[in-house]
């Protein structure tokens, strides 16, 4: 064995710039391998983030625009939600309908604590929004029962908001003035996902104070046993049918109200991500088979530099599989050692990223998103690259050495 690591140190030594060009095709096609996989999972790690703060097994249900004529009716008509729709739905599919809420709204509301003003809109919603949407409670308190029946005038902000209204101090008990109204603040919510962050209130109370009446802007409810797309698909099939007798359009008619379904939006984000993952690894590979095959003809050259010596060797009673081994070590020496210096290299990259960009954040003023999360590798990718390394160095080895071992001792000495 310490001959062999002798003899390679001797041959590389012997086509130091050769080995080393070839060495750093290797080393490039780790490295892009590594870092486009780092990127990767900064992209999915956020995704995840972001999935993680909202309920996936829930449906929010939006009003729409028919697009198809029913019972003499024409399309184009514009078909609304109330608070009865809501009630319907839960009382139709008691067996998958968990927890309801309703979403009321009123918009360009100016909210007014001294000079400080933003115009925003008030969403009237159930105390249990918590649980059906992706905010979370900063401070204070949210919407409780009580509110909702006595149809108090209270308000939990978003934290940008608060910000605005009251930049030094903390508005926990403090009121904020509308055109007609005084609210007392109670909480203070933060919400990643949302791109217009709204006031919340009672849902009754934004019912009477700007006389809303049984209309809602969209209603919400948690799911149980629909694990799956077909499931969910049929769900909803059966959901359109209940609401086109109730509202008047075709059940086949996917414009007249809107379903955001999240979990079958989160198993399509899933599936992305699968194929961003594979996609990433296809390419890295494909840069890495470059560098490989430029080992491979090294080995090719090296085997025909040496054809006098492999016949000598023969003729002196070597056996073909030293010969073999000797040509697939040298590959899996170069494109081992050469691949894990990119290997490094590519994590160190990533650990830039994860520096500089680990948490990226895209933020208007008025909301913020998670885009780009921990772009880094597992030690599971390092074990993968490891094997794929040393696979393809004994792959790059294997034919040129195959061509050695075939070569006849008298066919080498008479070779130029």
């Amino acid at each position: 064995m310490i001959d062999l690591f002798q003899e390679l140190y001797g041959t590389i030594l012997r086509n130091k710039l050769r080995t080393a060009l070839t060495g750093f095709a290797v080393a490039w096609g780790i490295f892009m391998l590594i870092v486009l996989l780092g990127a990767g999972n900064g992209l999915i790690h956020a995704f995840e983030q972001r999935s993680s703060a909202m309920v996936m097994n829930s449906m929010k249900i939006f009003p729409g625009w028919t697009s198809k004529a029913y019972n003499g009716l024409r399309e184009g008509r514009y078909i609304a939600l109330n608070d009865a729709d809501r009630r319907a739905t839960a009382t139709a599919f008691p067996e998958h309908v968990l927890t309801t809420g309703a979403t009321v709204s009123q918009s360009g509301v100016s909210l007014a604590n001294g000079k400080e003003r933003v115009s925003i809109s008030i969403n009237g919603v159930f105390p249990n929004y918590p649980e059906l949407d992706a905010v979370k409670l900063k401070r204070g308190r949210f919407i409780n029962d009580r509110d909702l029946r006595e149809r108090r005038k209270v308000l939990v902000l978003h934290e940008k908001t608060a910000d605005i209204l009251f930049p030094n101090t903390d508005p926990i008990g403090k009121h904020v003035r509308t055109a007609n109204v005084s609210y007392l603040v109670v909480g203070i919510y933060s919400d990643q996902n949302s791109f217009q962050p709204s006031a919340l209130a009672p849902f009754s109370t934004i019912q009477l104070v700007y006389h809303k009446g049984d209309s809602i802007e969209n209603f919400i409810f948690t799911t149980a046993g629909l694990t799956d797309e077909v499931s969910n698909a049929r769900f909803e099939q059966d959901l359109r049918r209940l609401m086109g007798s109730r509202k008047q359009f075709d059940a086949t008619d996917s414009n007249a109200i809107w379903i955001w379904n999240r979990f079958t939006q989160y198993l399509q984000q899933l599936t992305a991500n699968r194929i961003l993952h594979i996609a990433i690894w296809v390419i890295g590979i494909f840069t890495l088979l470059s560098g490989i095959v430029g080992v491979s003809n090294i080995m090719l050259i090296t085997v025909r530099e040496r054809t006098h010596e492999f016949g000598i060797r023969k003729a002196l009673g070597a056996k073909p599989a030293s010969i073999l081994r000797l040509i697939v070590a040298e590959s899996v020496a170069i494109t081992t050692f050469f691949g894990y210096v990119g290997m490094v290299a590519g994590i160190a990259v990533t650990e830039y990223m994860n520096q500089v960009a680990g948490e990226k954040v895209v933020d208007s003023g008025m909301f913020q998103m998670t885009v780009f999360e921990n772009p880094t590798v597992d030690l599971s990718v390092a074990i993968q690259a490891t094997v794929t390394l040393i696979i393809a160095g004994t792959l790059a080895g294997l034919f040129p050495a195959l061509k050695a071992v075939r070569i006849r001792p008298i066919e080498a000495l008479r070779a130029d």
